[in-house]
């Protein structure tokens, strides 16, 4: 069994969080499994994962040393990871990563390497972060992308600056995140798509529903092309899925989306242009009038191009 006091600066958090913390190592269904079996305790009572813990707190958790070595030993690998030509720009304070297509930002129950995983180690080689003194906070990713979105991503390095995006990222004026996609149809100038979304929690999809939380979606036109439309999109909400799905809704879905897209048509690309990937991309982050302690960052603009998968695609469809 393995104990741990709940420190001032941890007061808060989930007591799923929390475990999550401690336990880094272990796949995310070994720890799901620890709360099934009630095999996690606060100050000797078993307590579900949305517990919030207190300040001086004992967690109990029933996991022994050799498995704790064990994950140590799977995840040990994680150190090759070289994300340095993933970053895009970097400081004390915060890393931009160009997250590749494929990559989950955060460990779930695939047991995939996650992307917050390989920058806790570049962080950890680099001795800007050392886990066994640094209890109080993990770099963190500040938002999310799916696993078949590429692009821009923010993590805060540390626990200030992850409270100062904790407190900001619900303010889309402070923080503006474009993305490039194209979608099946013609589109003509520029719209906002406001339909609620619901979240069905057994299969993970997402769907347009009036129980459902607000989302707004912002798209202008950037180029036309025969059957096909590149539509600049910015959020304006931060659902899951939220591009995709109000997309499909308005029968203009993204082209290579395996959940929500057209399967005909996303095979008839493949078959013609060898592009079998979502077509979505996170390109340009945009601080407007930050305070500290992000001030140095406010009016600064990061944009990517075009992988050469999709910028392919563009160029073959321009010549139908």
């Amino acid at each position: 069994m393995q104990k741990f006091i709940v420190s001032s600066s941890e007061e808060g958090q989930t007591l799923e969080k929390y475990v999550r913390k401690v336990l880094k190592e272990a796949p995310l269904s070994f720890i799901y499994k620890l709360f099934r079996k009630k095999d996690i305790k606060v100050n000797g009572h078993w307590q579900k994962e949305k517990y919030q813990v207190s300040s001086g707190e004992e967690i109990s958790i029933y996991i022994n040393d050799d498995q704790l070595e064990e994950f140590k030993k799977k995840n040990k690998d994680t150190t090759l990871f070289n994300i340095s030509s993933w970053i895009v720009y970097e400081d004390k304070n915060i890393i931009i990563i160009n997250k590749p297509r494929g990559v989950i930002v955060q460990k779930d129950e695939s047991g995939s390497t996650a992307l917050d995983e390989m920058v806790i180690s570049y962080l950890i080689n680099k001795g800007e972060y050392n886990p066994s003194k640094d209890l109080g906070y993990t770099p963190a990713p500040t938002h999310r992308l799916d696993r078949n979105t590429a692009g821009l991503i923010i993590f805060g390095k540390n626990l200030p600056i992850l409270r100062y995006f904790s407190k900001i990222m619900q303010d889309k004026s402070l923080i503006e995140k474009r993305y490039l996609t194209l979608v099946v149809g013609v589109i003509k100038g520029e719209g906002k798509i406001d339909y609620k979304l619901e979240k069905n929690s057994k299969n993970g999809r997402v769907f347009v529903s009036d129980n459902g939380k607000t989302a707004l979606t912002k798209y202008k036109v950037v180029k036309n092309l025969k059957g096909y439309t590149l539509l600049e999109v910015q959020l304006l909400t931060g659902r899951t899925h939220q591009i995709r799905v109000h997309l499909a809704a308005i029968n203009h879905p993204v082209v290579g989306d395996s959940k929500y897209g057209n399967y005909e048509i996303n095979k008839e690309i493949e078959n013609k242009y060898g592009f079998k990937n979502q077509f979505l991309i996170s390109y340009e982050l945009k601080f407007n009038k930050l305070e500290e302690p992000l001030k140095y960052l406010s009016n600064k603009v990061f944009k990517l191009s075009l992988p050469d998968e999709m910028n392919n695609l563009l160029l073959e469809l321009e010549k139908e």
